[in-house]
């Protein structure tokens, strides 16, 4: 996955088949487009190498 930051604008590529299937279930999970959009909210810390993920909840 690549990730590229432009201010405060964040954009997420896929790079693979897998990737790109994982994507689009996040962003159903994340946008309605009859409602509210949900929010990403970051979960505990990411600081590699100590973590090797970042997590996030999804809230309403």
């Amino acid at each position: 996955m690549k990730i590229s930051i432009e201010k405060n604008l964040v954009e997420f590529t896929p790079e693979s088949e897998e990737e790109a299937l994982a994507m689009t279930k996040v962003w159903n999970t994340v946008v309605d487009c009859v409602k509210f959009n949900k929010k990403l909210v970051p979960v505990g810390e990411y600081q590699p190498p100590r973590t090797t993920s970042a997590r996030f909840a999804v809230e309403d």
